[in-house]
Protein backbone atom coordinates (compact mmCIF):
# COMPACT_ATOMS: atom_id res chain seq x y z
CA UNK A 1 0.00 0.00 0.00
CA UNK A 2 1.09 3.23 -0.96
CA UNK A 3 0.88 6.38 1.22
CA UNK A 4 2.13 9.70 -0.14
CA UNK A 5 3.13 12.87 2.82
CA UNK A 6 2.46 15.85 1.47
CA UNK A 7 4.24 18.37 3.45
CA UNK A 8 7.28 15.62 3.55
CA UNK A 9 9.63 17.87 4.99
CA UNK A 10 8.05 18.60 7.58
CA UNK A 11 9.13 18.73 11.37
CA UNK A 12 6.67 16.15 12.38
CA UNK A 13 7.11 13.48 9.29
CA UNK A 14 9.09 11.31 11.57
CA UNK A 15 6.03 10.81 13.92
CA UNK A 16 3.94 9.23 10.92
CA UNK A 17 6.65 7.14 9.85
CA UNK A 18 7.44 6.01 13.59
CA UNK A 19 3.79 5.07 13.84
CA UNK A 20 3.98 2.87 10.46
CA UNK A 21 7.18 1.06 11.45
CA UNK A 22 4.99 -0.05 14.31
CA UNK A 23 1.95 -1.74 11.53
CA UNK A 24 2.32 -5.57 10.85
CA UNK A 25 0.19 -7.58 9.06
CA UNK A 26 -1.87 -7.35 5.43
CA UNK A 27 -2.99 -4.02 4.14
CA UNK A 28 0.04 -2.40 5.67
CA UNK A 29 1.91 0.76 4.21
CA UNK A 30 4.93 -0.41 2.27
CA UNK A 31 5.81 2.81 0.29
CA UNK A 32 5.93 5.92 1.43
CA UNK A 33 6.63 8.92 -0.93
CA UNK A 34 7.31 12.46 0.46
CA UNK A 35 6.27 15.26 -1.30
CA UNK A 36 7.93 19.25 -0.59
CA UNK A 37 8.36 21.97 -2.39
CA UNK A 38 11.86 22.47 -0.29
CA UNK A 39 14.34 19.78 -1.15
CA UNK A 40 16.41 20.30 1.39
CA UNK A 41 14.12 19.97 3.87
CA UNK A 42 13.04 16.31 1.90
CA UNK A 43 16.81 15.34 2.31
CA UNK A 44 16.78 16.35 5.83
CA UNK A 45 13.34 14.25 6.90
CA UNK A 46 14.66 11.53 4.69
CA UNK A 47 17.85 10.67 6.81
CA UNK A 48 15.82 10.82 10.08
CA UNK A 49 13.74 8.31 8.51
CA UNK A 50 16.54 6.39 7.15
CA UNK A 51 17.75 6.30 11.04
CA UNK A 52 14.26 5.48 12.15
CA UNK A 53 14.10 2.49 9.92
CA UNK A 54 17.82 1.37 10.69
CA UNK A 55 17.11 -2.45 11.66
CA UNK A 56 13.35 -2.30 11.43
CA UNK A 57 12.03 -5.39 9.90
CA UNK A 58 10.01 -4.55 6.82
CA UNK A 59 10.56 -0.92 7.08
CA UNK A 60 8.42 0.77 4.41
CA UNK A 61 10.38 2.21 1.52
CA UNK A 62 11.30 5.64 1.17
CA UNK A 63 11.10 8.08 -2.00
CA UNK A 64 11.17 11.94 -2.17
CA UNK A 65 10.09 14.36 -4.92
CA UNK A 66 9.42 17.59 -5.24
CA UNK A 67 6.86 17.26 -8.46
CA UNK A 68 3.21 16.69 -6.78
CA UNK A 69 1.63 14.89 -10.03
CA UNK A 70 4.12 11.99 -9.86
CA UNK A 71 3.77 11.94 -6.17
CA UNK A 72 -0.28 11.26 -6.21
CA UNK A 73 0.14 8.87 -8.96
CA UNK A 74 -0.75 5.80 -7.70
CA UNK A 75 -1.39 6.52 -3.99
CA UNK A 76 -3.50 5.10 -1.60
CA UNK A 77 -3.77 7.43 0.81
CA UNK A 78 -2.73 11.21 0.62
CA UNK A 79 -1.67 12.51 3.91
CA UNK A 80 -1.75 16.09 3.83
CA UNK A 81 0.66 18.51 6.17
CA UNK A 82 1.75 21.27 4.43
CA UNK A 83 2.59 24.81 5.43
CA UNK A 84 1.44 27.87 3.06
CA UNK A 85 3.86 30.30 3.90
CA UNK A 86 5.99 28.17 6.01
CA UNK A 87 6.71 28.92 9.49
CA UNK A 88 7.59 32.54 8.39
CA UNK A 89 3.94 33.01 6.95
CA UNK A 90 2.77 32.16 10.56
CA UNK A 91 5.08 34.17 12.49
CA UNK A 92 3.87 37.46 10.36
CA UNK A 93 0.22 35.91 11.21
CA UNK A 94 0.12 36.28 14.52
CA UNK A 95 2.62 39.87 14.14
CA UNK A 96 -0.21 41.53 12.01
CA UNK A 97 -2.93 40.57 14.59
CA UNK A 98 -1.15 41.50 17.72
CA UNK A 99 -0.60 44.48 16.71
CA UNK A 100 -4.02 44.94 15.91
CA UNK A 101 -4.92 43.83 19.64
CA UNK A 102 -5.90 40.66 18.89
CA UNK A 103 -4.99 36.85 19.08
CA UNK A 104 -2.95 35.56 16.23
CA UNK A 105 -2.98 31.88 16.38
CA UNK A 106 -2.96 29.93 13.28
CA UNK A 107 -6.04 28.44 13.72
CA UNK A 108 -8.18 30.97 16.08
CA UNK A 109 -9.12 34.39 15.34
CA UNK A 110 -7.59 36.51 13.35
CA UNK A 111 -4.41 34.77 12.37
CA UNK A 112 -6.53 31.14 11.89
CA UNK A 113 -8.36 33.55 9.04
CA UNK A 114 -5.05 34.42 7.22
CA UNK A 115 -4.12 30.51 7.52
CA UNK A 116 -7.01 29.99 5.88
CA UNK A 117 -7.03 32.35 3.08
CA UNK A 118 -3.58 31.41 2.11
CA UNK A 119 -4.07 27.70 2.55
CA UNK A 120 -7.88 27.16 0.86
CA UNK A 121 -6.83 27.93 -2.77
CA UNK A 122 -3.62 25.76 -2.28
CA UNK A 123 -5.82 22.63 -0.65
CA UNK A 124 -8.56 23.03 -3.47
CA UNK A 125 -5.92 22.52 -6.23
CA UNK A 126 -4.41 19.53 -4.39
CA UNK A 127 -8.06 18.14 -3.99
CA UNK A 128 -8.64 18.63 -7.62
CA UNK A 129 -5.29 16.86 -8.50
CA UNK A 130 -6.41 13.80 -6.17
CA UNK A 131 -9.86 13.61 -7.86
CA UNK A 132 -7.74 13.63 -11.21
CA UNK A 133 -4.58 11.29 -10.43
CA UNK A 134 -5.67 9.39 -7.71
CA UNK A 135 -9.44 9.15 -7.85
CA UNK A 136 -9.36 5.97 -5.40
CA UNK A 137 -7.13 7.21 -2.53
CA UNK A 138 -8.48 8.56 0.47
CA UNK A 139 -7.15 12.34 1.89
CA UNK A 140 -6.08 12.89 5.42
CA UNK A 141 -6.17 16.18 6.30
CA UNK A 142 -3.95 17.46 8.83
CA UNK A 143 -3.01 20.52 7.20
CA UNK A 144 -4.76 23.73 9.67
CA UNK A 145 -7.18 25.29 9.91
CA UNK A 146 -8.09 21.56 9.43
CA UNK A 147 -11.70 21.45 9.33
CA UNK A 148 -12.03 24.39 7.39
CA UNK A 149 -9.54 23.08 4.91
CA UNK A 150 -11.48 19.51 4.99
CA UNK A 151 -14.70 21.20 4.34
CA UNK A 152 -12.99 23.09 1.22
CA UNK A 153 -11.31 20.03 -0.35
CA UNK A 154 -14.71 17.90 0.39
CA UNK A 155 -16.13 20.30 -2.43
CA UNK A 156 -14.15 18.35 -4.79
CA UNK A 157 -13.29 14.64 -2.94
CA UNK A 158 -16.77 14.75 -1.00
CA UNK A 159 -16.04 12.09 1.66
CA UNK A 160 -13.23 10.20 0.70
CA UNK A 161 -11.24 13.38 2.66
CA UNK A 162 -11.68 13.25 6.25
CA UNK A 163 -9.96 15.43 9.02
CA UNK A 164 -8.17 14.69 11.74
CA UNK A 165 -6.48 16.40 14.78
CA UNK A 166 -4.74 15.28 18.19
CA UNK A 167 -6.16 17.54 20.38
CA UNK A 168 -9.34 15.84 21.10
CA UNK A 169 -7.74 12.42 21.30
CA UNK A 170 -5.00 13.65 24.20
CA UNK A 171 -8.25 15.29 25.71
CA UNK A 172 -10.38 12.44 25.98
CA UNK A 173 -7.21 10.27 27.26
CA UNK A 174 -6.34 12.46 30.16
CA UNK A 175 -10.21 12.49 31.48
CA UNK A 176 -10.64 8.67 31.45
CA UNK A 177 -6.74 8.78 33.11
CA UNK A 178 -7.56 10.66 36.12
CA UNK A 179 -10.91 8.28 36.75
CA UNK A 180 -9.25 5.47 36.63
CA UNK A 181 -10.63 4.63 33.02
CA UNK A 182 -9.08 2.60 30.26
CA UNK A 183 -9.31 5.07 27.31
CA UNK A 184 -9.80 2.23 24.57
CA UNK A 185 -12.39 1.08 26.67
CA UNK A 186 -14.25 4.77 26.94
CA UNK A 187 -16.82 6.30 24.56
CA UNK A 188 -16.06 10.13 24.41
CA UNK A 189 -19.19 11.93 23.88
CA UNK A 190 -17.29 15.00 22.18
CA UNK A 191 -19.10 17.80 19.66
CA UNK A 192 -17.79 20.74 17.45
CA UNK A 193 -16.07 22.11 15.11
CA UNK A 194 -12.26 21.85 14.77
CA UNK A 195 -10.59 23.29 18.06
CA UNK A 196 -13.71 24.07 19.04
CA UNK A 197 -15.47 21.36 21.26
CA UNK A 198 -16.57 20.28 24.21
CA UNK A 199 -16.55 17.08 26.02
CA UNK A 200 -20.29 16.24 27.51
CA UNK A 201 -19.52 12.89 28.63
CA UNK A 202 -17.28 9.94 29.16
CA UNK A 203 -18.92 6.45 29.17
CA UNK A 204 -17.73 3.33 30.63
CA UNK A 205 -19.49 0.10 30.83
CA UNK A 206 -22.28 2.22 29.65
CA UNK A 207 -22.28 4.62 32.77
CA UNK A 208 -21.23 8.24 32.14
CA UNK A 209 -18.74 8.86 34.89
CA UNK A 210 -18.21 12.61 33.67
CA UNK A 211 -20.26 13.59 36.55
CA UNK A 212 -18.10 12.37 39.00
CA UNK A 213 -14.81 14.12 37.80
CA UNK A 214 -17.16 17.31 37.48
CA UNK A 215 -18.56 16.78 40.79
CA UNK A 216 -14.61 16.23 42.80
CA UNK A 217 -12.87 19.61 42.65
CA UNK A 218 -9.38 17.53 43.33
CA UNK A 219 -9.89 15.46 40.75
CA UNK A 220 -10.79 18.30 38.47
CA UNK A 221 -8.11 20.34 38.81
CA UNK A 222 -5.58 17.43 38.62
CA UNK A 223 -5.34 17.40 34.76
CA UNK A 224 -3.98 20.48 32.51
CA UNK A 225 -7.91 21.41 31.36
CA UNK A 226 -8.75 21.83 34.94
CA UNK A 227 -5.50 23.84 36.00
CA UNK A 228 -6.03 25.69 31.95
CA UNK A 229 -9.60 26.94 32.82
CA UNK A 230 -9.86 26.63 36.72
CA UNK A 231 -12.57 24.49 38.53
CA UNK A 232 -15.03 26.53 38.88
CA UNK A 233 -15.55 27.68 35.61
CA UNK A 234 -15.28 23.82 34.60
CA UNK A 235 -18.18 23.44 36.48
CA UNK A 236 -20.25 26.51 35.17
CA UNK A 237 -20.32 24.80 31.94
CA UNK A 238 -20.80 21.05 32.78
CA UNK A 239 -18.43 20.17 30.30
CA UNK A 240 -14.66 19.86 29.41
CA UNK A 241 -13.17 22.53 26.77
CA UNK A 242 -10.93 22.01 24.03
CA UNK A 243 -7.89 23.25 25.15
CA UNK A 244 -8.45 26.12 22.38
CA UNK A 245 -11.05 27.45 23.45
CA UNK A 246 -8.86 29.34 26.53
CA UNK A 247 -8.14 32.09 23.54
CA UNK A 248 -12.00 32.28 23.75
CA UNK A 249 -13.16 31.91 27.19
CA UNK A 250 -9.61 34.02 28.13
CA UNK A 251 -9.12 36.05 25.73
CA UNK A 252 -8.07 39.13 26.94
CA UNK A 253 -5.85 37.77 29.29
CA UNK A 254 -4.07 34.99 26.46
CA UNK A 255 -3.92 38.85 24.15
CA UNK A 256 -1.77 39.91 26.72
CA UNK A 257 0.45 36.88 27.73
CA UNK A 258 1.10 36.74 23.77
CA UNK A 259 2.25 40.52 23.50
CA UNK A 260 4.17 40.47 26.29
CA UNK A 261 6.31 37.40 25.20
CA UNK A 262 10.05 37.10 24.22
CA UNK A 263 8.44 35.68 21.01
CA UNK A 264 4.81 34.37 19.52
CA UNK A 265 4.72 30.50 18.63
CA UNK A 266 5.07 30.64 15.14
CA UNK A 267 8.63 32.92 15.30
CA UNK A 268 9.66 30.64 18.58
CA UNK A 269 9.07 27.35 15.71
CA UNK A 270 10.04 29.40 13.08
CA UNK A 271 13.57 29.70 14.58
CA UNK A 272 13.64 26.17 16.50
CA UNK A 273 13.09 24.50 13.14
CA UNK A 274 15.58 26.30 11.26
CA UNK A 275 18.11 25.31 13.74
CA UNK A 276 16.82 21.68 13.34
CA UNK A 277 17.29 21.76 9.19
CA UNK A 278 20.20 23.31 9.19
CA UNK A 279 22.11 21.05 12.00
CA UNK A 280 20.93 17.45 10.13
CA UNK A 281 22.28 18.81 7.47
CA UNK A 282 26.03 18.50 8.69
CA UNK A 283 27.49 15.60 7.56
CA UNK A 284 28.29 13.97 11.00
CA UNK A 285 24.96 14.66 12.89
CA UNK A 286 22.87 11.60 14.36
CA UNK A 287 19.87 13.02 12.54
CA UNK A 288 17.33 11.34 14.72
CA UNK A 289 18.61 12.02 17.83
CA UNK A 290 18.86 16.10 16.96
CA UNK A 291 15.22 15.29 16.03
CA UNK A 292 13.82 13.84 19.46
CA UNK A 293 15.73 17.04 21.08
CA UNK A 294 13.89 19.27 19.07
CA UNK A 295 10.62 17.56 19.44
CA UNK A 296 10.97 17.04 23.08
CA UNK A 297 11.23 21.01 23.43
CA UNK A 298 8.41 21.48 21.21
CA UNK A 299 6.27 19.51 22.80
CA UNK A 300 6.81 20.63 26.23
CA UNK A 301 6.31 24.56 25.42
CA UNK A 302 2.99 23.65 23.64
CA UNK A 303 0.50 26.68 24.64
CA UNK A 304 3.20 27.69 27.05
CA UNK A 305 1.67 31.55 27.01
CA UNK A 306 -1.98 29.99 28.24
CA UNK A 307 -0.73 27.92 30.70
CA UNK A 308 1.43 31.04 32.16
CA UNK A 309 -1.88 33.01 32.69
CA UNK A 310 -3.88 30.17 34.10
CA UNK A 311 -0.41 29.46 36.64
CA UNK A 312 -1.58 25.91 35.32
CA UNK A 313 2.07 24.58 35.46
CA UNK A 314 4.47 22.70 33.10
CA UNK A 315 2.88 19.72 30.98
CA UNK A 316 2.19 16.24 32.25
CA UNK A 317 4.99 13.73 30.89
CA UNK A 318 2.56 11.93 29.76
CA UNK A 319 0.59 14.20 27.14
CA UNK A 320 4.14 14.98 25.62
CA UNK A 321 4.32 11.82 22.84
CA UNK A 322 1.90 13.62 20.53
CA UNK A 323 -0.83 11.56 18.89
CA UNK A 324 -1.96 12.29 15.66
CA UNK A 325 0.34 9.63 13.65
CA UNK A 326 -1.63 7.31 15.56
CA UNK A 327 -5.13 8.49 14.93
CA UNK A 328 -4.02 8.31 11.29
CA UNK A 329 -2.46 5.13 11.21
CA UNK A 330 -5.71 3.96 13.17
CA UNK A 331 -7.56 5.63 10.45
CA UNK A 332 -5.63 4.04 7.36
CA UNK A 333 -6.34 0.45 9.06
CA UNK A 334 -9.78 0.59 9.83
CA UNK A 335 -10.42 1.80 5.98
CA UNK A 336 -7.60 -0.42 4.30
CA UNK A 337 -8.70 -4.08 6.59
CA UNK A 338 -12.32 -2.77 7.54
CA UNK A 339 -10.82 -3.28 10.82
CA UNK A 340 -13.73 -1.45 12.35
CA UNK A 341 -13.37 1.71 15.06
CA UNK A 342 -14.74 4.97 16.76
CA UNK A 343 -12.14 7.84 16.22
CA UNK A 344 -13.24 11.45 16.97
CA UNK A 345 -12.29 13.04 13.32
CA UNK A 346 -13.52 16.07 11.20
CA UNK A 347 -16.15 14.77 8.63
CA UNK A 348 -19.08 16.64 6.83
CA UNK A 349 -22.10 16.76 9.52
CA UNK A 350 -25.04 14.82 6.77
CA UNK A 351 -27.83 15.22 9.93
CA UNK A 352 -25.52 15.28 13.24
CA UNK A 353 -26.10 18.36 14.04
CA UNK A 354 -29.53 20.12 13.27
CA UNK A 355 -28.13 23.47 13.35
CA UNK A 356 -26.08 23.23 10.53
CA UNK A 357 -25.98 22.42 7.34
CA UNK A 358 -25.42 18.65 5.87
CA UNK A 359 -22.16 19.82 3.96
CA UNK A 360 -20.51 21.51 6.82
CA UNK A 361 -17.44 19.96 8.42
CA UNK A 362 -17.88 19.07 12.07
CA UNK A 363 -15.39 17.09 14.71
CA UNK A 364 -17.39 14.35 16.02
CA UNK A 365 -16.89 10.71 16.79
CA UNK A 366 -17.23 8.78 14.01
CA UNK A 367 -17.59 5.03 13.30
CA UNK A 368 -14.84 3.92 10.54
CA UNK A 369 -15.05 1.08 8.19
CA UNK A 370 -13.92 0.02 4.28
CA UNK A 371 -16.42 2.57 3.20
CA UNK A 372 -14.86 5.55 4.88
CA UNK A 373 -15.74 7.18 8.59
CA UNK A 374 -19.87 7.64 9.56
CA UNK A 375 -20.36 10.38 12.04
CA UNK A 376 -22.48 9.16 15.29
CA UNK A 377 -25.11 10.95 15.89
CA UNK A 378 -24.86 13.24 19.10
CA UNK A 379 -27.12 15.25 21.63
CA UNK A 380 -27.89 18.64 20.51
CA UNK A 381 -25.22 21.46 21.66
CA UNK A 382 -26.31 23.62 25.04
CA UNK A 383 -26.88 26.96 23.84
CA UNK A 384 -23.93 29.13 24.07
CA UNK A 385 -21.85 26.12 22.38
CA UNK A 386 -24.49 26.52 19.71
CA UNK A 387 -24.02 30.10 19.08
CA UNK A 388 -20.39 29.71 19.22
CA UNK A 389 -19.90 27.11 16.73
CA UNK A 390 -22.53 28.68 14.44
CA UNK A 391 -20.67 32.07 14.67
CA UNK A 392 -17.53 30.48 13.96
CA UNK A 393 -19.23 28.28 10.90
CA UNK A 394 -20.33 31.36 9.13
CA UNK A 395 -16.91 32.97 9.37
CA UNK A 396 -15.07 29.53 7.88
CA UNK A 397 -17.97 30.03 4.72
CA UNK A 398 -17.06 33.40 4.37
CA UNK A 399 -13.36 32.67 4.23
CA UNK A 400 -14.61 29.64 1.73
CA UNK A 401 -16.10 32.24 -0.28
CA UNK A 402 -13.35 34.86 -0.03
CA UNK A 403 -10.95 32.03 -1.61
CA UNK A 404 -13.19 31.12 -4.24
CA UNK A 405 -14.23 34.49 -5.36
CA UNK A 406 -10.91 36.37 -5.02
CA UNK A 407 -12.93 38.87 -2.89
CA UNK A 408 -11.16 41.37 -1.03
CA UNK A 409 -14.48 42.51 0.33
CA UNK A 410 -15.81 39.24 1.71
CA UNK A 411 -12.12 38.84 3.64
CA UNK A 412 -12.85 41.78 5.42
CA UNK A 413 -16.26 40.42 6.02
CA UNK A 414 -14.72 37.22 7.36
CA UNK A 415 -12.14 38.49 10.15
CA UNK A 416 -15.24 41.21 11.20
CA UNK A 417 -17.68 38.52 11.84
CA UNK A 418 -15.34 36.46 14.03
CA UNK A 419 -16.03 36.75 17.72
CA UNK A 420 -12.56 37.74 18.71
CA UNK A 421 -12.21 40.50 16.37
CA UNK A 422 -14.12 43.03 18.11
CA UNK A 423 -13.68 45.89 15.04
CA UNK A 424 -14.61 46.54 11.45
CA UNK A 425 -12.14 48.65 10.74
CA UNK A 426 -10.12 46.70 12.66
CA UNK A 427 -10.83 43.97 9.96
CA UNK A 428 -10.08 46.16 7.40
CA UNK A 429 -6.95 46.67 9.00
CA UNK A 430 -6.19 43.00 9.14
CA UNK A 431 -6.67 42.44 5.26
CA UNK A 432 -4.40 45.52 4.99
CA UNK A 433 -1.86 44.01 6.68
CA UNK A 434 -1.73 40.32 5.77
CA UNK A 435 -1.99 41.22 2.16
CA UNK A 436 1.16 42.95 2.61
CA UNK A 437 2.87 40.54 4.05
CA UNK A 438 1.56 37.56 1.77
CA UNK A 439 2.11 37.14 -1.47
CA UNK A 440 0.44 34.26 -1.73
CA UNK A 441 -2.71 36.54 -1.14
CA UNK A 442 -2.32 39.15 -3.26
CA UNK A 443 -5.26 37.13 -5.23
CA UNK A 444 -7.55 39.44 -3.07
CA UNK A 445 -8.89 42.05 -4.74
Amino acid sequence: MRLTILGGGGFRVPLVYGALLTDRGEGRVTEVVLHDLDAGRLSAVARVLAEQAAGAPGAPTVTATTDLDEALRGADFVFSAIRVGGLAGRADDERVALAEGVLGQETVGAGGIAYGLRTVPVAVDIARRVARLAPDAWVINFTNPAGLVTEAMSRHLGDRVIGICDSPVGLGRRIARVLGANPREAWIDYVGLNHLGWVRGLRVAGRDELPRLLADPALLGSFEEGRLFGVDWLQSLGAIPNEYLHYYYFNREAVRAYRQAEKTRGAFLRDQQAHFYEAVAEPEAKALDVWDRTRAEREATYMAENRETAGAGERDADDLSGGYEKVALALMRAIARDERTTLILNVRNRSTLSVLDGDAVIEVPCLVDANGAHPVSVAPLPGHATGLVCSVKAVEREVLAAAESGSRRTAVKAFALHPLVDSVNVARRLVEGYTDVHPGLAYLK
